[in-house]
């Protein structure tokens, strides 16, 4: 029985019809083909009644132009030309990862307080380069879509991190940075009570800044220290979101779609993420294996290909011929090498259900190539 057999079928209509999945995480490392997927999950699901959100991190206009929008950001915008005979509606939006956080700031603290911690330097680097800011922001935002209530299902593009694990990591890193000792004995002069105690507390946070002064400046230390009693009224909540988020992401309501190419990097990043999703307990819906060259092996061999086309090469005249060989040779090739490594990963998980989306022939550029990939995710 070969790999292949042994690997069950990642159903994912079923997945989809299902009214008790109400949210959808594709993830995998960067240039697998993520965002094509959630757009196709996204615009199937629609297409089959369900009122669905597409969350994607993507910055290219790519996406937006092949669902008929002008543009995407922070805003859910309606997809033009779906079939919404079913009684479904897809929404679409882009991760605006600064807004998102000014969002979580004016949520929770003051008109006044919310102003200050906006003009701090260290929160504006903060909100727009910090490493694990752009997942963590994914997930807040994940979380106010889920409250609102308004789609029974949303699917999200994780962001394209250098490591797959990064998206899990991220929010917790986060919320340890913002809620951490560090940042609370620089925030600790303003919360230190009593006139003996701040004193006390005092000579000590002295002579640490006096140590921090050193190694970041004094300016930088001032407008972190700024920017900690700013938000003061903010600290825990960090940390208590983070728990939340992974313990929705644990809920039977989702199901991760590990996303991979057939290149060893990418599927060695999808075996972590596999293993890692199973260690947390998280929901695997399965692997979506894109990009697959397909042969079905009763042709001519690649062999037989190069033979013939160096024959012709040789008579002359038969330029177009032999050029169909050798790209007909290529392509036994690339499909061989595919099934190598595919079944290097089923070997390690054999019971993890797979889709297999053949290559396409051109990058994805309007509604009916996003369908028609949505038709490849399913077998249909």
């Amino acid at each position: 029985m070969t790999a292949r057999r042994r690997s069950p079928r990642l159903d994912v209509d079923h997945i989809l019809d299902d009214r008790r999945t109400h949210i959808i995480v594709c993830c995998g490392s960067g240039g697998v083909g993520k965002t094509t997927t959630a757009a196709a999950l996204g615009l199937r699901a629609a297409e089959r009644g369900r009122r669905t959100v597409v969350l994607t991190i993507d910055p290219a206009r790519r996406l937006a132009q092949s669902l008929g929008l002008a543009e995407l950001d922070n805003t859910p915008r309606q997809v033009p030309d779906i079939d919404t005979t079913a009684g479904g509606q897809l929404d679409a939006m882009m991760l605006d990862m600064k807004r998102t956080f000014d969002e979580v700031v004016e949520a929770h603290t003051t008109p006044d307080r919310a102003r200050q911690i906006f003009a701090n330097p260290f929160y504006q680097t903060l909100s727009s380069s910090f490493a694990g800011t752009q997942e963590y922001m994914a997930m807040e935002k994940l979380g106010q879509l889920r409250r609102r209530d308004q789609w029974d299902l949303i699917v999200v593009d994780t962001p394209p991190s250098r490591s797959a694990l990064d998206f899990l990591d991220a929010p917790e890193r986060l919320g340890s940075f913002l809620d951490g000792r560090l940042i609370r004995l620089l925030g600790g002069p303003a919360r230190a009570g009593g006139k003996a105690y701040r004193k006390f507390f005092q000579a000590g946070f002295n002579v640490v800044t006096g140590a921090l002064t050193k190694v970041l400046g004094g300016e930088l230390l001032r407008d972190v220290q700024t920017f900690v009693n700013a938000l003061d009224t903010m600290f825990g909540g960090f940390r208590e979101r983070a728990e939340k988020t992974y313990a929705l992401l644990k809920r039977p309501e989702t199901a991760f779609f590990v996303v991979a190419a057939p290149e060893p990097d990418a599927l060695r990043e999808a075996s972590y993420f596999v293993d890692r999703l199973s260690d947390d307990g998280m929901p695997l819906a399965g692997l979506v294996l894109n990009r697959l060259h397909v042969s079905d092996g009763s042709g001519i061999s690649e062999e037989q290909a190069i033979a013939g086309a160096e024959r012709l090469e040789t008579a002359g005249g038969h330029d177009l011929a032999a050029a169909l060989l050798r790209l007909h040779a290529d392509n036994v090739a690339a499909a061989a090498r595919d099934r190598w490594l595919g079944e290097r990963f089923f070997a390690a998980h054999p019971d993890v259900p797979v889709a297999r989306v053949r290559a396409l022939a051109s990058d994805v550029h309007d509604l009916d190539d996003v369908r028609h990939v949505g038709h490849l995710l399913t077998g249909a």
